[in-house]
């Protein structure tokens, strides 16, 4: 599948991929056939059944009670954890890859919680709103208010996501400490890539939500 096939995060795919989001389309695209994977902050496993389809072994955690049931209900092997606290308990290169998708922001310690991933995986995979994103600084200008959109609208008392970060904040990170981008993708409000050959203002501007493979770096 092409990158160019994927649709917006509140849409779906038709057709032989069934019925997915984009980031999760794209994440799939990224992990190579008959690999071991967790992901991180699985929902009602939405993602680990795309991945169960394309011949991946994909286990998961999840904070809620009621997400971990819905998963189990579908047959997937998902345990009950907490992104901040439980990623320390799993040994090093469990996984060829660890997958954290639209949960970054809700984390207490992002940049712990990156380090895990990437001790824990061989590579990791880290999807996030970003908080960038034109229609959001427009919404802070104009409106003068904590920014409400469609893949997020809760109000800034009731929302879980406590770190919100922009496409350029979470590259100065993955710079600072040491992991190297394999590949990067945003997709803007429709779900399209945003071209490749803009600089990263444009990303950080007119993307939606953006993708990355990250591996460790030459130092670690």
């Amino acid at each position: 599948m092409s990158v160019q096939e994927v649709l917006p995060l509140n849409g779906v795919a038709t057709g032989s991929s069934g019925q997915f989001r984009a980031d999760h389309l794209l994440v799939a695209e990224m992990v190579k056939p008959g690999s071991k994977v967790l992901d991180v902050g699985c929902g009602e496993g939405d993602l680990l059944q795309l991945l169960e389809t394309r011949g991946i072994d994909g286990r998961g955690i999840e904070l809620s009670r009621e997400g971990v049931n819905r998963c189990v209900a579908k047959g997937l092997a998902v345990v009950q954890g907490d992104a901040d606290t439980d990623l320390v308990n799993y040994p090093d290169d469990a996984f060829d890859y660890v997958i954290l998708s639209q949960t970054l922001q809700a984390t207490r310690q992002p940049r712990v919680v990156l380090e895990n991933l990437l001790r824990i995986g061989r590579r990791a995979i880290v999807s996030f709103p970003n908080f960038g994103f034109w229609k959001m600084r427009l919404q802070l200008l104009v409106g003068g208010h904590m920014p409400r959109t469609e893949n997020l609208p809760a109000t800034w008392y009731d929302t879980a996501n406590i770190h919100f970060c922009t496409i350029k904040d979470f590259v100065q990170l993955c710079d600072e400490i040491n992991v190297k981008m394999e590949r990067s993708v945003a997709l803007d409000l429709y779900g399209r890539p945003v071209p490749l050959n803009l600089p990263w203002w444009v990303w950080n501007m007119f993307g939606e939500q953006a993708v990355f493979l990250l591996s460790r770096g030459g130092g670690k």
